[in-house]
């Protein structure tokens, strides 16, 4: 595989956050877990949308993480 078409996994998640000043989620039961997608261009394309969908609530929020480099911790 080129480096072009390099796989980078990146996870898309949501939830409500307790609070606005840090990342911890109200209840992790109900955590969204959106999916895994191969590069980071389609991962933002889907938080977006996510994203968008709950602005009313200004506690949820969507993540990208970037699975490649938990993954393999040495490379980009």
């Amino acid at each position: 595989m080129s480096d072009d078409n390099k796989q980078l996994l990146h996870l898309v998640i949501g939830g409500e956050l307790e609070d606005l000043d840090h990342v911890t989620f109200r209840n992790l039961d109900e955590v969204d877990i959106v999916g895994v997608y191969p590069n980071y261009e389609t991962a933002a394309a889907v938080w977006k949308q996510k994203a968008q969908m709950t602005v009313d609530n200004a506690h949820m929020r969507y993540f990208v993480v970037h699975l490649h480099r938990l993954l393999d911790p040495g490379k980009k």
